[in-house]
């Protein structure tokens, strides 16, 4: 994408950085979804997304690996062909096998590509120190290739802070707000891992709500979300903070519509609640420009 288009991107385009397509019962998602997850065991594709995004006023969006098999970058490659909305996708890569890694990025179409993940859930992430691990990263930096991961314990917080050090060049994502729990109302040790991973000017965040809180929630909680926005918005800045739904995950407790409009108020608020000087110029890099930049679309 020419630097021109990537400048008008940023100023006008309202960029949603998190959602996904599957086919359901075509690969396993078990590492992530449970019997309280019925709502949402169909099929999600481009069509039942269109109408949803020009309803909220979105024009584009960064597409999310949800299982971690080669097949899934297939499938990816194929739905981003023939999705104009589709900018972006972060593929899935085992980036703690290198080996396998490189054999992956050279057997997918990564054409579409401005990112990877893999699902890390609790799992130990010390092997990210691994001198392997740390030149893989380097060369996926060297690619203009983002890390998705969300970090959830102090000891991945530590792996992840690093490992960013280690490669100062590589951008870091964090999903879903970090996973605060949201559900409970609680802080710590939520609020001091976003504090050290905000500290790295290399790492971003996702405004999101992730499967963890909509799967405990009994229904949607837009009450609840300031606090947390605010929390992130005063480390991180409105430049390394983008605005995303976690569709169709997000639709076992709000419609698209309900939480684009609550995350986006959240931040709003926060902006405003921070005495900042220029909240629409904020709020506008929060829904698009942050995205723009960090995923390079």
């Amino acid at each position: 994408m020419s630097q021109q288009t990537s400048q008008q991107m940023s100023q006008t385009s309202v960029v949603d950085a998190h959602h996904h397509f599957w086919t359901y019962g075509e690969a396993d998602q078990s590492a992530w979804r449970t019997g309280a997850h019925g709502a949402i065991a169909r099929d999600y594709g481009p069509a039942d997304l269109a109408g949803e995004l020009a309803a909220a006023g979105v024009d584009a969006g960064v597409l999310m690996q949800s299982v971690d098999e080669p097949a899934e970058n297939d499938r990816l490659a194929a739905w981003a062909s023939q999705t104009p909305h589709v900018r972006g996708v972060v593929g899935w890569l085992p980036v703690l096998d290198p080996a396998a890694a490189r054999a992956e990025l050279a057997r997918a179409d990564t054409t579409s590509w401005c990112g990877v993940r893999t699902l890390v859930g609790r799992d130990p992430l010390e092997r990210l120190a691994d001198p392997g691990v740390v030149a893989l990263f380097a060369e996926l930096a060297e690619r203009g290739l983002v890390w998705d991961v969300v970090p959830i314990t102090p000891e991945q917080v530590r792996a992840v802070a690093g490992l960013a050090r280690a490669v100062p060049q590589l951008r870091v994502v964090v999903d879903h707000l970090a996973r605060p729990p949201l559900d409970t109302g609680g802080w710590e040790p939520w609020a001091s891992n976003a504090a050290a991973l905000a500290e790295l000017p290399g790492v971003a965040l996702k405004v999101s709500v992730g499967v963890d809180a909509l799967t405990a929630w009994d229904a949607w909680r837009a009450d609840v979300l300031p606090r947390y926005v605010g929390h992130v918005l005063d480390g991180f800045g409105a430049d390394r903070l983008l605005l995303a739904s976690n569709w169709p995950v997000v639709l076992l407790r709000a419609s698209y519509a309900q939480a684009w409009g609550d995350l986006r108020d959240a931040v709003a608020k926060a902006l405003a609640d921070g005495g900042s000087d220029d909240v629409e110029g904020a709020l506008a890099q929060v829904c698009g420009g942050s995205a723009v930049r960090w995923y390079g679309l």
